[in-house]
């Protein structure tokens, strides 16, 4: 379906541009394929799960994520060096998890046999289908990087492409970010919160770099760390949706449920940039090639 979308010829002008933004939002909901199902079936399963039901609702949800992660692969949406870096993100997700409900940051109240502690394993997925989103995203929009923005087409007939550099930082910088941003999530407990540091060493690494995607025909372009910000903002709405479904639940929505505060962007603001550098080493590192805007 998205190759024959990627075929049309719509008109010039206005048309076009519609086109490109419409393919754009299809192939942004194509790209959290796996998001989209889990939200699906916490609502789902918040509104319409027996309360007599055999097997308990958690445990439903772990199996029915493990299906969709085998469904991805069996039908080649994820490659399996994909697959083997949101398995790291899954465990690194699920060891946070069992930390931070252990100190009351958030809690899971049903019951359920695949658990480990008082974590359901199905809350390793919701980590998970971060790093998918990425993963996919990066491949299905083309993604390519440079430290600056350019503008310009290339020849494709004669081969000839923009000369540019990828624009990431080294990577011994942003593994070295991506360690310090997961010790801090546990450190802050005891030691003082370096988050205002990380954030401005975010905007250090990677306040020169621009991504390139590729919605249609050209390759667009926007700052990485707006892009950052986007997904979190994105992934903020999809925690709302989930604590909604009580599918877990912060101290403040105990006795009723209210939203999730926007201070919690932050935290998912450097997540992302562990799922990017984790990413990063499956994708590698290129500049933008073809026509540019």
């Amino acid at each position: 379906m998205r190759a024959r979308l990627e075929a049309a010829a719509p008109e010039r002008g206005f048309p076009a541009l519609l086109y490109e933004f419409l393919l754009f939002g299809f192939k942004q909901g194509w790209a959290c394929l796996f998001g989209g199902l889990m939200l699906a079936l916490l609502l789902a399963t918040h509104l319409w799960w027996p309360a007599d039901a055999p097997v308990a609702r958690y445990d439903f949800l772990t199996v029915a994520a493990l299906l969709i992660q085998i469904a991805m692969l069996a039908f080649r949406l994820e490659t399996l060096e994909e697959a083997k870096v949101i398995l790291a993100f899954h465990i690194v997700g699920t060891v946070m998890e069992l930390f931070k409900t252990a100190h009351g940051s958030w809690e899971y109240r049903e019951a359920g046999l695949l658990r480990i502690g008082d974590v359901p394993l199905f809350s390793g997925f919701m980590y998970a289908a971060v790093g998918s989103y990425l993963a996919r995203v990066w491949r299905i929009f083309d993604f390519r990087f440079t430290s600056r923005a350019i503008s310009g087409r290339m020849d494709t007939s004669a081969g000839s492409e923009i000369a540019t550099d990828n624009g990431l930082p080294s990577r011994w910088a942003t593994v070295a970010l991506a360690v310090a941003i997961y010790v801090n999530f546990f450190a802050h407990h005891w030691l003082p919160d370096i988050r205002l540091g990380l954030f401005a060493l975010t905007a250090l690494l990677y306040g020169r770099t621009w991504v390139y995607y590729r919605p249609f025909r050209t390759h667009r372009r926007m700052p990485l760390l707006l892009g950052f910000l986007l997904v979190a903002l994105f992934i903020w709405f999809a925690e709302n949706i989930g604590t909604y479904a009580h599918a877990w639940s912060y101290p403040h929505q105990r006795h009723a449920w209210t939203v999730v505060p926007i201070a919690k962007l932050g935290a998912w603001y450097l997540l992302m940039i562990i799922s990017f550098v984790l990413v990063e080493r499956v994708h590698g590192r290129e500049g933008p090639a073809g026509p540019v805007r």
